[in-house]
């Protein structure tokens, strides 16, 4: 029987935590050839995000366009939360299923719901899963002295999510920032400086808090800033009533292609942290996730040797960096 993890997205409504999952499964393939690694979506996954994939690249189908009339739209609410979308591949070699992925996704207002089951409900996928993906709204973040940030990435609900879920943490954890629609941000090492140092300031009270006694050498967290689109950068906001922004996006040219970049580091990292668990092999009889890597990788020394291949590629410059727990990632 496969093995399965459970990693969840985090993030408030309308900053791109389904379409994260959507760029990492489209350019997945074409970064694992050299590795011997294959993630396979099941059907109902794979129909999925073939529709998000299209909706996604429609972004580039105009010079100029706004996140409201093209992209992916948000994770629609339904009444039972337990019922929302199940994203889930099956990691192994090729022709072989070693791990099961199960990724979780929600709407994004269940981050600052009023409804206590609705945070209860994010507040127990972040207590189950093995990693968090924090998606981040760069442009709301970056532009205008972060004017838009707290209404558009909600860092203090985030940090109270957290807060809840990890005040009795057993077991390690990985946390992936990931900074989405960055194009703009990442054109050059300085600039990419800039938008971690920005990260680091914005989510202070959160990273501070992982840094408390009984977290900090359990919390690894680090930062991965994906280009989704690859060939848009920010244009302008424009408020319009109820004084909601709107985020245009123009192409880097006219004839510009959809080409993402790195949307394969977050994977890259969460197989170096699951890597690294099994050759630690601490707390194995307390840890359910500990022990699920001891078993996963035992025995299979095909898998343990293309998992290395893949996570030694973790990039460390242009954004891209280890903010904690460096020991959970050393391989």
């Amino acid at each position: 029987m496969t093995k399965e993890l459970k990693i969840t997205m985090l993030g408030a409504r309308g900053v791109g935590k389904t379409t994260l999952l959507t760029s990492m499964y489209d350019q997945f393939e074409a970064t694992t050839r050299e590795a011997n690694i294959q993630l396979v979506p099941e059907e109902e996954t794979k129909a999925l995000l073939q529709d998000y994939l299209a909706k996604l690249k429609s972004i580039t189908e105009e010079f100029m366009a706004d996140e409201r009339t093209k992209g992916i739209p948000g994770t629609a609410a339904i009444g039972d939360p337990n019922l929302l979308p199940k994203y889930i591949f099956d990691l192994g070699t090729r022709g072989q299923k070693s791990l099961r992925l199960l990724f979780r996704d929600y709407p994004g207002g269940y981050v600052s719901s009023k409804d206590p089951a609705e945070r209860k409900f994010v507040q127990n996928l972040l207590t189950e899963c093995a990693a968090v993906i924090i998606a981040i709204d760069t442009p709301a973040m970056m532009e205008l002295n972060g004017k838009w940030h707290a209404l558009r990435n909600k860092p203090k609900e985030i940090a109270q999510l957290f807060k809840t879920a990890y005040g009795k943490l057993e077991e390690p954890k990985l946390v992936i920032f990931a900074p989405v629609k960055c194009e703009t941000y990442v054109q050059d090492e300085a600039s990419a400086n800039k938008l971690q140092e920005r990260i680091q300031k914005e989510f202070a009270p959160l990273l501070d808090y992982f840094q408390a006694p009984g977290l900090r050498d359990k919390v690894a967290v680090v930062m991965t800033p994906v280009q989704t689109v690859g060939c848009v950068v920010f244009l302008r906001i424009e408020v319009e009533n109820m004084n909601q922004p709107r985020f245009w996006f123009a192409k880097t040219t006219f004839d510009a292609q959809y080409s993402p970049k790195d949307t394969e580091q977050m994977l890259r990292y969460l197989l170096r942290f699951l890597f690294k668990l099994h050759n630690r092999g601490l707390l194995i009889e307390r840890s359910p996730i500990l022990r699920t890597m001891r078993q996963v990788f035992n025995h299979n020394t095909e898998f343990e040797r293309a998992v290395k291949q893949f996570a030694k590629e973790c990039k460390t410059t242009g954004g891209f960096a280890v903010l904690q727990g460096q020991q959970w990632l050393n391989i």
